[in-house]
């Protein structure tokens, strides 16, 4: 059996359409009354044991999806209690959404690579996909403004960045033959860097790239309303990408897809 978790999230939902009606398959979310699928739902909740003993019963391959949204300390927490929990079920292989080796240089860094050593010294199988950015995120962090200008402070840097879309079925495919995967660790960047000029360029002729600095865009995102830890997430996010430390293309995607990945431009403009 299958199991996904993190299946109301963005990234989860689409594994989830992928694996529409599959028999062995298993959707795990916090709130099952709102999942709209013909999929058993489970109830899984990573700040809830109790869940997770019950949820992961019978789990043969468990797509864990990142719960990366929190301060280092509570995604640890909840990274920790899942594979424990995973280890004690007897789940037989876990496939892990982690972060681009790329991303090292990012503020969120830290706890996928400690749940990718967790992972390789427990006592499972598993299967590394570390993700590039999304091209969705590009988007959102870099919209226009009502006045026709993208500002955000990218600089003259790029993003390999990657459709969500293409991510989820990358996952999908893995999971459904998860034995050919096991101790492997997947690069899924983007084919093409994507620069905040040339996304400016392919939201067409009236929008601008004006930038401003990474202090300017931290004082915006600081007055806004985002949780506390978010703001050096993302005035760390526009840093990496503006020095160009996220603009290696290449690595697996192709291979997994068994096609050419979605344009990074195309999935960013519509957002």
């Amino acid at each position: 059996m299958i199991l996904v978790t993190g299946a109301n999230g963005a990234l989860g939902a689409l594994v989830a359409g992928q694996l529409a009606g599959r028999c062995d398959t298993v959707l795990g979310t916090r709130d099952p009354a709102r999942t709209a699928t013909a999929l058993p739902v489970r109830r899984i909740d990573f700040d809830d044991e109790d869940s997770l003993a019950w949820g992961f019963a019978g789990v043969d391959v468990l797509l864990m999806i990142s719960a990366g949204f929190g301060e280092d300390d509570t995604v640890l927490a909840r990274h920790g209690a899942a594979i424990d929990a995973a280890e004690k079920a007897g789940v037989g292989q876990v496939v892990y959404t982690s972060l681009t080796a790329a991303g090292d240089h990012l503020p969120y860094a830290l706890p996928h690579r400690w749940t990718e050593r967790r992972l390789r010294e427990s006592g499972m199988d598993w299967t590394v996909l570390r993700n590039g950015l999304y091209a969705e995120l590009l988007g959102a962090l870099a919209t226009p403004s009502p006045d026709g200008r993208i500002t955000a402070p990218l600089g003259t840097g790029a993003l390999a960045a990657v459709a969500r879309a293409d991510l989820a079925e990358a996952a999908a495919k893995v999971v459904v033959n998860a034995t050919a995967h096991v101790g492997k660790t997947y690069e899924l960047v983007g084919e093409r860097a994507v620069s905040g000029a040339q996304l400016a360029a392919a939201h067409g002729p009236h929008i601008s790239y004006a930038p401003t600095t990474l202090a300017e865009a931290r004082a915006v995102i600081a007055a806004s309303a985002v949780e506390p830890f978010q703001v050096p997430m993302l005035v760390g996010t526009y840093s990496a990408i503006a020095a160009g430390m996220l603009a290696d293309t290449g690595g697996d995607l192709r291979e997994l897809l068994g096609r050419a990945p979605i344009c990074p431009l195309s999935a960013a403009v519509a957002a």
